[in-house]
């Protein structure tokens, strides 16, 4: 076995075509596609900066105020 080659990565791209259908092949395809987006984009959403749980001077005197 000297590893992998162009004709037998061929041979092997045949077999499954003519196993699956090209039908098949193309909607598992789009299948993994729109996962790896929504991976992508979950990946990339980052969740809201909490808000600070101090307040600030002014809000504490609106607050003091309120007779």
């Amino acid at each position: 076995m000297e590893g992998l080659s162009i004709t037998k990565l061929l041979v092997v791209g045949v077999l499954i075509v003519l196993l699956f259908g090209t039908s098949k092949l193309r909607s598992l395809g789009g299948d993994l596609g729109a996962a790896l987006r929504g991976f992508k984009k979950a990946m990339n959403d980052d969740p809201a900066p909490a808000a600070p749980a101090e307040k600030t001077a002014a809000e504490e005197k609106r607050v003091e105020h309120k007779d």
